[in-house]
């Protein structure tokens, strides 16, 4: 037996396998058949995700947020009409630069520059 099946087996019940449950700093519990086992010198990590924090906290993401349209003179590819609305994203790395977004307020053609 290895090192890690052998720090894995706390976390699973011996007799059927089934993930332990913890209702007491003293004992886990197997939740089908009951089964107790006493926790001594067990230190237990648990990882969070920051979606799961923005979850619990009922935080959207920037992408859900309304994005916020600025006006520019850019001249549309379709029809040439010098003005469009226009937002940027970071859709890459962040040593990359961001992506801007425009739409024709003449044609509502959508085009992007990198």
């Amino acid at each position: 037996m290895s090192f890690y099946s052998r720090g894995r087996d706390f976390l699973f019940c011996h007799l059927c396998g089934t993930k332990l449950h913890y209702p007491s700093i003293h004992y886990a519990q197997c939740p089908l058949c009951k089964t107790k086992k006493g926790i001594k010198d067990r230190e237990i990590s648990y990882t969070v995700y920051a979606e799961e924090i923005r979850r619990e906290l009922g935080i959207s993401q920037i992408e859900d947020m309304e994005m916020k349209e600025s006006t520019c003179n850019k001249t549309c590819e379709k029809c040439g009409f010098g003005v469009a609305s226009y937002f940027t994203k970071q859709m890459r790395s962040a040593d990359e630069g961001q992506t801007t977004y425009y739409k024709c307020k003449q044609c509502d053609h959508q085009f992007q520059e990198n």
